[in-house]
């Protein structure tokens, strides 16, 4: 009986491991979480995650391509300090309603002297950030004010908390934006959607939907609230970027205005935006990896190339020479490289870089020495070619780019696989235990449809997660609970 290959024995395991996926995908999660040293959970501080090298060189890179982003829709960074006073907090009611059940404060200091006023750990920075925009914003000519920040908020959460899903502390971006008119307002929502789109699809391979939320769940204080939805493997929708049109209720609150060419004098309009890296972090990890652990997409990769050398027949003074160069090579061409010197066997270091989701392998051994050549591996379809030497460069940024390719496709069609439609309510919940988004006919979004929605939670325990932003969907008859003629098509998922 012919013995089957390494690479034959791994196709076999990766077909069966995508079953274990589908499966049992929490137990995959927290496994692959800490198989591949992403985080350690034993911190004794419930929702508070400690993340170790492997996560944070990837959040990193992940930071970058959307800061640089963002930069180029002419945001700037600024630093906020992280406590906000308890009378900033009050100011804007409907907001501190929404945010005051996660607030979490600092109210003593460390000899037991009580603070003459509370500071809340911010659970966002609009209260922390607009009474300054108040002082820095006079004239029409301090507008548009576009800045950001990059950073950590406290939220007291009280449902289960999650590594990289949800926790009490997470780390994101925060962008908060200022302008002369509704239109400009409006016109920032949308450019904050294309933001998502350029970064988190084209580079992390995360594809969504634009969802307009409904008015009883739209974030606290805003006229609307838009989200970027996407999903989880086990069906469940996750909320990923979300913009939101402040209108001027903030403004009012603190106080914003600018004399306008006029000479009138005006409040402002504005609108907030929060990628959370840390919740799409999550989505790179659950949409791209497979049963032999992670598969990064090769921008943000923390270590874009593993050289692995393969000694033997007395070459390995000369193998370790030719790996040294090759990683000097892609070094200087920003290719983010390592050698694998460790004394564990090929093999091992196969199976460890595979799991860690390094995108592309090179192995060097004595055939490689002898043809000036390398074997390229990739982690995306575990494919084997030769690569020449003077060809390396070039054959590495093309696999790189069609890795990325690849992966987005991929979950670009589990989501449009898992997008479906339901007529009545006994298709709903049929639909619903298959997981995804399901399209329904529905009465509104606005405030009245609040009832119908809460029947969908009690009977389904799944939520009305808006309509599309996007592109206008036009519904066929009636509201799927009440009856009565359907304004939109909303859609319905189990969340996180």
């Amino acid at each position: 009986m012919k013995k089957k290959t390494a690479t034959e024995e791994g196709r076999k395991e990766e077909k069966i491991g995508m079953k274990y996926k589908r499966k049992n995908f929490s137990k995959w999660f927290s496994e692959v979480i800490a198989k591949t040293e992403l985080a350690d959970l034993r911190y004794k501080v419930k929702g508070f995650l400690v993340h170790r090298p492997w996560s944070v060189l990837a959040m990193k890179r992940m930071y970058e391509f959307y800061e640089k982003e963002m930069e180029r829709f002419g945001h700037e960074p600024v630093w906020f300090p992280v406590v906000i006073p308890e009378e900033n907090l009050k100011k804007e009611a409907k907001h501190v309603e929404g945010f005051s059940p996660e607030v979490m404060w600092v109210t003593e200091t460390g000899c037991g002297k009580k603070l003459t006023e509370k500071f809340a750990l911010r659970p966002t920075s609009e209260t922390a950030m607009y009474p300054m925009y108040a002082k820095w914003v006079r004239s029409w000519r301090d507008l548009p004010l576009k800045l950001y920040q990059s950073g950590q908020v406290w939220r007291y959460e009280t449902k289960a908390t999650r590594p990289f899903i949800r926790g009490r502390e997470f780390y994101w971006i925060e962008g908060h934006d200022v302008f002369a008119t509704l239109e400009e307002a409006e016109k920032q929502v949308r450019e904050d959607m294309q933001i998502t789109e350029n970064v988190m699809h084209v580079v992390y391979g995360i594809p969504f939907i634009q969802i307009q939320r409904p008015e009883w769940d739209k974030f606290p204080g805003a006229i609307h609230t838009y989200t970027a939805d996407t999903l989880m493997p086990d069906g469940k929708v996750i909320q990923q970027p979300s913009t939101h049109l402040l209108g001027q209720n903030f403004a009012k609150a603190f106080s914003i205005k600018f004399k306008d060419r006029d000479e009138k004098e005006k409040y402002v309009w504005q609108t907030c935006y929060g990628p959370a890296i840390w919740r799409m972090f999550a989505s790179v990890i659950a949409m791209h990896g497979d049963d032999r652990g992670l598969r990064f997409p090769y921008e943000i990769a923390p270590v874009q190339v593993i050289i692995i050398p393969i000694t033997g027949l007395g070459e390995e003074k000369r193998v370790f020479k030719k790996c040294k160069e090759i990683a000097e090579k892609l070094d200087k061409s920003n290719i983010r490289a390592r050698i694998d010197f460790s004394e564990n066997t090929p093999g091992w270091k196969f199976n460890q870089w595979e799991m860690k989701g390094v995108p592309i392998r090179i192995e060097v051994g004595p055939k490689e020495l002898k043809a000036r050549s390398v074997t390229l591996v990739r982690r995306d379809s575990e494919k084997r070619h030769r690569a020449l030497e003077k060809n390396l460069i070039k054959t590495i940024d093309r696999a790189g780019k069609d890795i990325n390719k690849k992966l987005r496709t991929g979950a670009e069609g589990f989501l449009r696989k898992n997008v479906r439609e339901a007529k009545d309510l006994k298709e709903l919940g049929e639909q619903l235990k298959k997981g995804g988004f399901v399209k329904v006919d529905f009465c509104s979004i606005d405030i009245e449809g609040l009832p119908c929605a809460e029947k969908i939670k009690d009977k389904f325990h799944a939520q009305v997660r808006g309509k599309r932003f996007d592109k206008a969907e036009r519904p066929k008859g009636k509201c799927i609970i009440c009856g009565k003629p359907a304004t939109c098509v909303a859609y319905v998922g189990r969340e996180y």
